[in-house]
């Protein structure tokens, strides 16, 4: 019996074949596929920094310039992830397949926003766009395991559509 509290994206397949064939044939799907291991590498070394300035006090520019790099490449891989969408699923955001991350994302991407207001504006001294960062670094770290969780979901989803081809 199907559980009355599981929506249709939980039911829906990731991909439809379609989709799948799009994804596979587009350039953006090698291009976030690049960009993000790139940028989890920048959150990383950022996150180092960043919490080595909130510590000892020291190294105050290079916690900064790695903060502004690290939104940097994230809003690339946003604007690239939503040409990507357009292309596999036909709406630049919000596709059923990837609501949620979606959603998720423009958190992440109002919480490095405001950082990057922060910095330029001055309206918050150094030590608090630095805890701002971490909060928006925390929020990064929930979204990717999203991704990397649907990404895991495809796979397996493929793993039994073969499987199923197979046995017919």
């Amino acid at each position: 019996m199907q559980n009355p509290l599981q929506s249709d994206c939980q039911n829906r397949a990731l991909y439809t074949a379609d989709e799948r064939i799009r994804r596979d044939t587009t350039r953006w799907t090698l291009v976030q596929g690049v960009l993000a291991p790139v940028q989890f590498i920048v959150f990383l070394i950022s996150a180092v920094l960043v919490v080595r300035y909130l510590q000892t006090g020291e190294g105050e520019m290079a916690a900064t310039v790695s903060i502004v790099i690290k939104t940097l490449l994230l809003y690339t891989i946003m604007i690239t992830g939503c040409i990507w969408e357009k292309v596999v699923f036909d709406c630049y955001l919000f596709a059923p397949s990837f609501f949620w991350e979606d959603a998720f994302s423009m958190m992440v991407l109002a919480l490095h926003t405001l950082y990057l207001i922060s910095l330029f504006t001055g309206n918050l001294p150094v030590r608090e766009q630095m805890v701002l960062a971490l909060i928006a670094y925390a929020t990064y770290a929930i979204n990717a395991m999203q991704f990397i969780l649907k990404l895991r979901s495809a796979r397996l989803q493929a793993a039994k559509q073969m499987t199923q081809q197979v046995a017919a």
